[in-house]
């Protein structure tokens, strides 16, 4: 295995991404994933809302965008998996090339722009899935989308995914998609978050629903959305997005794409947010991601408040070892 990932290095990151996991599908479908990936022995569990994680770690959205891989990962021992981001309509995302590998920093800058396959498609893989754990679909608003129209695609997505959702994320921190971080101002998430109180209600979606954050906003900004949330009876946070703040990576001259930033270097801008967060409101219910690449990282995460954990960067550079590495 880490013969094959050293070799996918070589290869285009989006060629590489599609290799991996139809990889990961083939063994699945061989069954050869219990053998190849064994699964981790920590069972520190996490119930919240009657869903029952088994473990505390989890793979973030942009992954399976579409719900292609669900049961595959569901194979390695995550305790939960988010799937999207999802918008009503198909899109291609922006212009190729738009994923960036920075090895040494252990880094990824995208801007994607919400490439998907479309609502529909996502929900037939959500309805086929075998996958019996917790289940979250991220959702977003297609490019092109302005004011009214915009709300109205968080809440058709909302109500096409909540029959097959153990959890929902709504996305409003995307670096990638034009004006998307503007939801971060109060004028602008209160119409949306009001409309998807609604939905919720007559949805009968009674599981929980996340809003997943930027680490660029201001400290003002964030206590406005935390009281915002339980305002609108939303359950908890996700911290963080990606971060448009490259300082990281200076001195790389293709560090100065546009995109958002992942990995190692987002690790303590994204903790700094989950504290704050949790000085704030310690009850509120907070998924941490960010730069997580060791046990110590996750535990970190942990120990700053956060009651789950996702990756993302790591499961790419390191592969499905990951999981065992961090729960064990």
């Amino acid at each position: 295995m880490p013969l094959l990932i050293s070799l996918l290095r070589l290869l285009p990151p989006e060629l590489a991404h599609s290799i991996a996991l139809n990889s990961l599908n083939l063994f699945y479908a061989l069954g050869l994933s219990k053998f190849l990936f064994p699964m981790p022995v920590n069972a520190d569990s996490f119930i919240y809302k009657n869903l029952t994680f088994n473990n505390r770690l989890g793979i973030a959205a942009g992954l399976d965008k579409n719900g292609d891989y669900i049961d595959s990962l569901g194979s390695l021992g995550f305790g939960f998996i988010e799937v999207g981001t999802i918008t009503p309509l198909a899109q291609p995302g922006n212009p190729k090339p738009r994923i960036f590998r920075f090895f040494k920093q252990k880094a990824i800058i995208n801007k994607l722009g919400f490439n998907n396959k479309g609502l529909d498609y996502l929900v037939q893989k959500l309805k086929s899935r075998k996958f019996s754990g917790i289940l979250g679909v991220n959702i977003g608003a297609n490019k092109d989308s302005e004011g009214q129209k915009r709300i109205d695609d968080y809440v058709e997505c909302f109500n096409k995914v909540s029959p097959y959702a153990d959890y929902i994320t709504v996305n409003i921190s995307s670096p990638n998609t034009p004006n998307l971080r503007a939801l971060h101002s109060r004028e602008n998430f209160e119409p949306l978050f009001a409309a998807l109180k609604v939905t919720r209600a007559t949805s009968h979606f009674m599981n929980p629903v996340f809003i997943k954050l930027s680490p660029d906003e201001s400290q003002e900004t964030i206590i406005d959305i935390i009281n915002a949330i339980k305002e609108y009876e939303f359950d908890g946070i996700i911290a963080s997005n990606t971060t448009t703040d490259h300082t990281a990576l200076a001195g790389r001259q293709d560090s100065k794409v546009a995109g958002g930033l992942s990995g190692r270097p987002l690790f303590s801008k994204s903790n700094e947010l989950l504290q704050s967060i949790h000085q704030h409101d310690p009850n509120l219910i907070k998924i941490g991601v960010g730069g997580v690449f060791t046990f110590r990282d996750f535990n970190q995460k942990l120990e700053s408040g956060a009651s789950l954990v996702q990756i993302y960067t790591s499961f790419i550079y390191e592969g499905p070892g990951i999981v065992s590495k961090l729960l064990n």
